[in-house]
């Protein structure tokens, strides 16, 4: 077994609602990434404002220029699901997993990757966060081919990546490996697990209403990168519920192959 790390900064565009948590609330996100809503987050990604703040982002390091940098966009937006608070919850039927947002690929000139998140939001889909490296399309396919036909997951809260489908819930990275175990788990299995760790974590829990979820911390974008400031994770657990791209600092995890 190869392993394969790479540490990524991401950095969020002007917050869309979902992100910002409006006091309307998160905007709810569709329950399917349908051809529609990969349309409209394909228009999002190529904007010509997000290629230009995409220059921005790959030419922050000084490994590209910004006129050279050129970026763009590679293939179609695909779904990105994390694990579900109705899961957690135990409600009937609700599956292990929820659209969370659709990813684009952008490329850079020098061959830098990047994902833009883009998410439906009160204004319409837009982009709302730009994180380094490729971890969505990679798990897509490692899911794909470890249990095809599977629903691919992120459980935020320990950065762990699986693949579910029957009964089963496998992992795809090393996070996922110390969760489960390297054979994965059942369904049902796993759900005690994360009832277990978040249920009094949901939405709507004194845990989260008195703004423990995330441990988010301010911090201040680097001179010259073109970008909003950005929230840390400061550690702990994440409440589920909350719109994934308001984690604008994440470490990429090491990922298991062969």
């Amino acid at each position: 077994m190869t392993l394969r790390a790479a540490t990524a900064t991401t950095a969020l565009l002007g917050l869309a609602p979902q992100a910002a948590a409006a006091p309307g609330g998160p905007v709810p996100q569709p329950r399917a990434a349908t051809a529609e809503n990969k349309a409209a987050a394909a228009r999002a990604a190529t904007a010509p404002d997000t290629l230009a703040t995409l220059s921005r982002f790959f030419a922050r390091e000084g490994k590209v220029s910004l006129t050279a940098a050129q970026p763009r966009i590679e293939g179609e937006a695909i779904p990105v699901n994390h694990l579900s608070p109705e899961f957690v919850a135990g409600r009937a039927g609700a599956s292990v997993a929820r659209l969370e947002f659709l990813a684009s690929k952008a490329v850079s000139s020098d061959g830098q990757q990047a994902a833009l998140w883009t998410a439906r939001t009160e204004a319409g889909w837009a982009v709302v966060n730009i994180a380094t490296g490729d971890d969505e399309f990679r798990y897509a396919r490692l899911g794909a081919a470890k249990l095809p036909g599977g629903t691919v997951f992120r459980e935020p809260q320990i950065d762990a990546w699986y693949v579910a489908g029957g009964s089963r819930v496998l992992p795809l990275d090393e996070d996922a490996v110390r969760a489960v175990g390297a054979g994965g788990t059942t369904l049902g299995a796993y759900r005690v697990r994360v009832a277990k760790a978040y249920g009094d974590k949901l939405p709507g829990s004194p845990y989260a209403e008195r703004g423990a979820a995330g441990g988010y911390a301010e911090a201040s974008a680097s001179a010259g990168d073109g970008v909003t400031p950005v929230a840390a994770a400061a550690g702990g657990a994440l409440a589920l519920g909350g719109a994934g791209a308001l984690l604008a600092l994440r470490r990429r995890r090491a990922v298991a192959t062969g």
